[in-house]
């Protein structure tokens, strides 16, 4: 970690609060001419570029971003490390994929050496795509999420991951046991969870692969370690949906299996989310959890439309995943675009300010981390990205003519992509430059 005072200079926005709370105008701050200061991986200053370079004491090193775009570090709150080389497997809904692609995939990771190299090009796409902090999911092996953490630490990043939970209804060579998923998560738990800027999540695949003895073992766990996440799928396939009623028809509903067995609290994320009763937002709201909102494997899986307005209206707290391997895209930006053409298909707008929320500070909120990350504040960790807005000749052209910020942003968050992060910087050291 640098040491290093550093001043950056470049336009600066910086998310304050969201917008469907505040309104856009109190949701953000813009310094077009702005220094954001770095010391010791923490912001020690932020704002006018004259008025901050006035203010500050001592020596510094000043690097120029001018003509660039500085935000905070993308937050996603929901991918598969384990099916990043299974990424745009054609032609089949959730149940199926899942089958025909997603397991013989991961049944690769009882490799360590395999584990390491995905764990590594993983990672390097998180950077290159400008996101610094996400929520993970590992496989049923320990192996895999013991390497993904070792490479994740060794780049000082704040990840969030687990081992995954089955222990029925998946192939022999990917199942578990109550037993032995509950002995492998704690061995995980204190070994990684709050070492540096890691933490675990119990990470049951989704309701139909486990069984109700396992899930009282993720419950009791959560009860052991009240700290950790809980990370699983939700409500994100009608035929998931039917399934889940013909395995568990004592319960009320998807939500209800969860929350019998003591998995909901303030750091639970649920996957997806499409397909929910209002008793069921309710419920979410009223135990603090959160939902990772995955526009893009959503329109890949035909999975249905996430209706954002409706869950923010029962307070739930929601995130925006890209869903790596069902979703197309590391990029957020690209997610950003999927999530408006959901609003677009539901006669509803997503503005462009209200999308850089939820990939930001919206996501640490969902993860109870935004006393640390999400927005460019004084005091909060350095993770941020610099966006190139001419990134590519129609880019270029197309930003000539915007006449405002906002209009700026929806150029960003419809013509971009990996082309559009500049660099990456991780508690203010570099981690990638285009």
């Amino acid at each position: 970690m640098s040491q290093v005072k550093t001043a950056y200079r470049s336009s600066i926005i910086q998310l304050v609060a969201d917008p469907s709370e505040v309104g856009l105008d109190n949701a953000y701050r813009y310094f077009e001419d702005g220094l954001l200061v770095v010391e010791n991986g923490i912001i020690t200053h932020v704002g006018d570029y004259i008025t901050t370079l006035a203010s500050l004491n001592g020596e510094f090193e000043m690097v120029n971003y001018q003509d660039k775009i500085i935000t905070a570090g993308f937050v996603d709150t929901h991918i598969h490390y384990p099916q990043t080389g299974m990424i745009a497997s054609y032609g089949e809904q959730l149940l199926d994929w899942l089958e025909n692609y997603t397991f013989p995939e991961e049944e690769r990771f009882k490799d360590p050496e395999y584990a390491a190299k995905v764990a590594k090009i993983f990672l390097d796409e998180l950077a290159t795509n400008g996101t610094t902090t996400a929520l993970v999911f590992g496989t049923v092996h320990k192996q895999s999420v013991d390497v993904f953490f070792q490479e994740a630490k060794r780049r000082n990043l704040r990840m969030i991951a687990g081992k995954v939970l089955m222990d029925r209804n998946a192939p022999d060579y990917l199942t578990d046991t109550p037993e032995c998923g509950y002995q492998d998560s704690k061995e995980l738990i204190e070994k990684w969870h709050d070492n540096g800027r890691l933490s675990y999540a119990v990470t049951p695949r989704f309701a139909p692969t486990s069984s109700p003895e396992q899930l009282d073992m993720v419950g009791k766990l959560l009860q052991e370690y009240p700290s950790v996440y809980m990370h699983t799928h939700l409500s994100e396939n009608k035929q998931e949906i039917e399934w889940v009623k013909s395995l568990f028809p004592e319960r009320e509903g998807y939500l209800d299996v969860y929350d019998h067995h003591g998995l909901l609290h303030p750091r639970s994320v649920f996957a997806h989310g499409v397909h929910l009763s209002d008793c069921e937002c309710q419920r979410l709201s009223e135990s603090g959890s959160a939902i990772a909102f995955c526009p893009t494997s959503n329109l890949f899986l035909g999975s249905g439309l996430f209706d954002l307005n409706r869950m923010e209206g029962f307070g739930v707290r929601v995130g925006m995943g890209t869903d790596v391997g069902a979703g197309t895209s590391f990029s957020l930006m690209q997610t950003m675009s999927e999530a408006y053409k959901i609003m677009q298909l539901q006669q509803k707008k997503l503005h462009p300010v209200k999308s850089l929320y939820q990939a930001t500070l919206g996501g640490a909120k969902a993860l109870y981390l935004d006393d640390k990350i999400g927005s460019l504040e004084v005091g909060k960790e350095a993770d941020f990205v610099v966006l190139e807005p001419n990134a590519t000749t129609l880019m270029k052209f197309r930003m000539q003519q915007a006449k405002t910020l906002e209009e700026k942003l929806f150029v960003l968050m419809s013509l971009g992509d990996d082309r559009t992060v500049h660099a990456t910087y991780v508690y203010g050291d570099l981690a990638y430059r285009a």
